[in-house]
């Protein structure tokens, strides 16, 4: 068997070799069911959670200590589940170290850090607005880097989930969308959208035979090791945690939810139907963001809010629904 066939059968999908790289091919786009559909709502309803605990604490804890601490917590709670697979399969993860590497620098460490850092000086609707552009993000880099075709129907449900993001951003209304003024914490948060971009297109690269909780306990531990020299700089600085009861839910929240449940249930998703696929369910988070505002914050729901969530709802169903593709 040639290495081009022995890595599609590690890869679990076909390769072919190109510009000096053995990279994937698209592989067939299953229907989504029930279970997979759970693995592509959760994570956006979390994340949503992530952003207003994020914007809430950011005079408590500072970001690189708030990243920090979430992953701490996230590393005791996986540590009992993934510790035995972890020494059945440490030998693997060797050959495949660069994308593990990458994932974690982009997904785990950088992202929440840049995001963090971007809530200080910038507004809820401007990161909400930047975070929506990761499905743009995803397609345009998956068909550079790796010439991954986008159907129509596709292309159209991005389109139209973008536009309800618009229309709850905006207020529906296109001055209040004009007027939107550029904060410094803009490019920051524009910066973590990129690194998520390509820590969903990396998790391809990452054999789906690797135990998921095993894997996710490696990238954590690599993104600690990352980030302990920002976290020496950072309290270098005199930046401080007050933990507060609030700050201490708030940190529990993130370490658990947004951090273990959100990552293993998109890196699944991501295996099942596809990184342009499941990145499209993070134009979801917006509609839980208000939904979560409405219930636990007592703000009123809006005409322009239901408009703009039943645009993304259909949005994502006509992506989501399109017929299988054959790969080519």
């Amino acid at each position: 068997m040639t290495n081009g066939g022995m890595l599609g059968l590690l890869f679990s999908c076909p390769l072919e070799w190109t510009h000096g790289f053995w990279l994937p091919r698209p592989l067939p786009q299953p229907r989504l069911d029930g279970l997979t559909l759970l693995m592509l709502l959760l994570p956006p309803l979390f994340w949503a959670g992530n952003f207003i605990v994020g914007r809430a604490m950011r005079d408590a804890v500072p970001p690189i200590a708030l990243a920090v601490d979430r992953w701490l917590i996230a590393l005791l709670c996986l540590l009992p589940f993934a510790w035995r697979a972890l020494r059945r399969e440490w030998r693997h993860y060797w050959p495949h170290r660069w994308p593990i590497l990458g994932v974690s620098l982009t997904g785990v460490a950088a992202f929440n850090v840049l995001v963090y850092l971007g809530l200080h000086s910038t507004s809820a609707a401007n990161g909400m607005l930047l975070n929506s552009f990761i499905p743009l993000l995803v397609v345009g880099l998956g068909a550079l880097l790796y010439r991954q075709p986008l159907g129509w129907r596709q292309g159209l449900g991005i389109l139209i989930s973008f536009a309800g993001v618009l229309t709850i951003v905006g207020r529906g209304q296109w001055a209040v969308l004009a007027g939107l003024a550029v904060a410094p914490g803009d490019l920051l948060v524009f910066l973590a959208t990129v690194c998520w971009a390509l820590y969903t297109l990396w998790l391809r690269l990452i054999p789906p035979q690797l135990d998921r909780l095993a894997l996710m306990l490696v990238q954590i531990v690599l993104a600690l090791l990352l980030l302990l020299p920002l976290l020496l700089w950072e309290r270098q600085t005199g930046a401080r945690p007050h933990w507060t009861p609030d700050a201490l839910l708030a940190i529990g929240y993130i370490g658990l939810f947004p951090s273990v449940l959100a990552f293993l249930l998109y890196s699944g998703a991501v295996a099942r139907v596809g990184a342009a696929r499941a990145s499209l369910f993070i134009h979801l988070i917006p509609v839980f963001g208000t939904l979560l505002s409405v219930l636990l914050l007592d703000e009123a729901l809006h005409a322009y809010q239901l408009a703009g969530m039943t645009a993304i709802f259909a949005g994502v169903a006509c992506a989501s629904l399109s017929p299988p593709q054959t790969a080519s």
